[in-house]
């Protein structure tokens, strides 16, 4: 791959982006590090032009060796995923808050997440003690929640925001498998929630895309977007094959599709009105990561 992203950056192709970027749902994890190095992964985000990047690391430590590199452009959050299968058990895991309290205390993460809420694997809200603990570190440290709830209904969201309206809330993936119009309702009903379209894309959450089959932004999509231009956010989650599920035996290889997973994405944004667009591909990471004055989103590559 190194040899690759070598020649991409020799000899990049004409129609390489320009516009620039922020992206805010990034992963490097145990099972990424062997083939994509830090330096892999830092040609990928400028071959994307990528200002701002939101690192999770598994385990956590991995994303500072990025942030290190680029203390800039890059920014950690804090995940409490030490393995792989962490994502379904993480919410019994007692240590939890405390290790996330001392991580923060350091002041190298500016966030937590990502937080898998999926029926079947997570308690009951009211018992989810894990889950209010790192809550509430959120709130008395300042730094944003990414959230990831898979759900029929956006009660688990509802129930969550209205709980907690002072912790600024990420929703992973826009709430992964709901129609706009649920979404809709969470966002009229908490302004501390900020939806993440990671992954909304024709190979992951498929059942309820944003876009048809030739990449046109669904009008119910494009309404809401217009309605909410301040709370939209886009990152590529470098995760593939998404169906392997961090298999012990088998690399993740999503770096090397994050040309890919933005190439989706602008072509989508391309479609709304221009500062509609600025605002949801770069600006609104900015402000919720409170990077303004460090990146920008107006330079053109």
């Amino acid at each position: 791959m190194r040899a690759l992203l070598c020649l991409l950056l020799l000899f990049p192709p004409a129609a390489a982006p320009s516009s620039p970027v922020a992206d805010m749902h990034l992963h490097y994890k145990w099972n990424q590090r062997d083939v994509t190095s830090p330096a892999d992964a830092l040609a990928a985000l400028d071959a994307q032009h990528v200002v701002l990047g939101v690192v999770i690391g598994t385990p956590a430590e991995l994303a500072l060796e990025l942030v290190r590199r680029d203390p800039r452009r890059l920014v950690a959050i804090y995940s409490p995923y030490r393995s792989g299968s962490d994502w379904q058990r993480w919410s019994y895991d007692t240590g939890a808050v405390a290790r996330a309290r001392a991580a923060l205390a350091t002041g190298a993460y500016r966030g937590i997440g990502e937080l898998h809420l999926i029926g079947g694997f997570a308690p009951k809200l009211a018992r989810a003690r894990m889950l209010h603990g790192l809550l509430a570190l959120a709130d008395d440290f300042d730094v944003p929640v990414m959230l990831h709830t898979e759900y029929s209904r956006p009660d688990p969201m509802l129930e969550l925001c209205m709980q907690y309206p002072d912790v600024r809330i990420i929703w992973a993936h826009a709430g992964a498998i709901l129609a706009p119009e649920q979404v809709a309702g969470v966002l009229a009903a908490c302004d501390n929630v900020y939806a993440g379209l990671a992954a909304r894309d024709p190979w992951r959450f498929v059942n309820n895309p944003i876009a048809d089959t030739g990449g046109r932004l669904l009008p119910e999509w494009r309404a809401l977007l217009l309605r909410y231009p301040d709370r939209f956010m886009v990152g590529s989650d470098p995760v593939w094959p998404v169906e392997q599920l961090d298999a012990w035996d088998r690399d993740d290889t999503g770096w090397e599709d994050l040309g890919r997973f933005w190439r989706f994405h602008r072509d989508w944004l391309k479609q709304l009105p221009d500062g509609v667009a600025r605002r949801i591909a770069c600006r609104n990471a900015v402000r919720v990561f409170c990077r303004e004055g460090r990146v920008s989103c107006d330079t053109a590559r």
